[in-house]
Formats: C-alpha cells, structure tokens, sequence
C-alpha cells in the first residue's frame, strides 16, 4: 500500500523499541488525524450506514432474533446511530456496551433515544438494570486499523478482554467502524489483541484479509 494513501507509514511507529511505545505514537498521530477527518467528511456516518446495511443484511439475512451491538461515539468517532436505526428497522435487537467493575464488559439492550447512565469507566451507557444481551454482531470504534483487521484502541483492552470470552461460546461478527482515512500499512499488534472480521468506513465495506 502506498505511502500517499497512508498518512502514517510503518516507520512511524515500528522504529519504537516496544510495541506498546509504537502503540502510544501511533495513537497520539491519529487522533490528531482524526479529528481533521470529522470536518471532511461530515456525511460519513450515513454514507457508512448505508455502505454496510446492504453488507450486513447478505450475511445475516433477516435481522428478527438477532442483537447488535454499537457504541456511544465520543469525541471525534463516526456515529454508528445511522446504522443502528437502519438494523432496528429490520428487526434487531440493539445494545451498548456496559463497563461493569473488575474490567468486565458487558453489552446491555438500547434504543435509540434512550436516557443513558454511566458505567464503572464512566462512559454513557445503558441504566444499570437493562438486560444484558449477547450480541451476534458487534460495531466497533477504533483509532487506527489495517487491511489485515488489526485494530488500535484506547488502550485500556474493554474489547480485547471482552471479544476472547464471546469468542470462545459463541459466533460473533465484529466489524471496525470508522473514517477510511484512519487506515494504516500496519497496527502494531500483541498476542491478546482481537481482529476484526471486517471493516466498514464511509468508502466502502470490505472483509479482513488474511496474512
């Protein structure tokens, strides 16, 4: 991949004595990038809706029975609320993510409008007393990913830990929402670190290659 369709090349981050310093820079540079990204594409959100409903409805076909779970988009990340509205209209199930405390998470059911409270990390969650769902499709945010599914988060790993539990009794589908410009050659990864199995950004929607 080229270097002019990736503002941040491996060098960047890769000449980093450790993965987690090259985890760090590579945060702090896309953040940066991002929030450039929010004013050139204020239509992305429904353009990505629209992008991976299509995407989404050839996987799973009829969405009744089935739960999906977004987020609450913070700061400069692109809003999967577009896209829940458009799986609620066809019949799923909806839900948030809960911190709860011991750095477990949970994902809890929600509609769209919902009053919201906050969880153990403080973050805009469902009430405490909402049912906990098990998602068959999990919208991810994310700071960074590559063509390979690497996803950079955080840091504090709520997904990472999460995904290996759900990973290991149950199909899920978890797909990386985000700008296309947040793409890198590469997201420097650990062992523990959870792939996506697809990712979708206002250009398009696209399966994780294998290495």
């Amino acid at each position: 991949l080229s270097r002019r369709r990736h503002p941040f090349p491996p060098e960047l981050f890769m000449t980093h004595a450790t993965v987690a310093s090259a985890k760090a820079a590579l945060r702090l540079a896309v953040r940066n990038r991002r929030k450039a990204l929010v004013a050139e594409h204020p239509e992305a959100d429904w353009m990505a809706a629209e992008l991976g409903i299509a995407a989404i409805d050839a996987k799973f076909g009829a969405g009744a029975g089935k739960v999906a779970a977004l987020y609450r988009a913070m700061g400069s990340e692109l809003d999967p609320t577009p896209l829940g509205e458009l799986l609620a209209a066809r019949g799923w199930a909806l839900a948030l993510p809960f911190c709860e405390d011991g750095h477990r998470m949970t994902f809890r059911r929600w509609t769209v409008g919902d009053t919201l409270a906050r969880d153990a990390a403080g973050l805009p969650a469902p009430e405490p007393h909402a049912e906990i769902l098990r998602p068959d499709l999990i919208i991810s945010p994310l700071l960074a990913f590559d063509r390979q599914g690497a996803r950079l988060g955080q840091g504090a790993g709520w997904y990472d830990r999460t995904l290996v539990d759900l990973r290991a009794v149950h199909d899920v589908w978890v797909v990386g929402l985000a700008y296309s410009g947040q793409e890198v050659a590469r997201v420097p990864a650990e062992d523990h670190d959870q792939r996506l199995d697809a990712i979708l950004t206002e250009a398009g929607y696209r399966l994780a290659e294998q290495d």
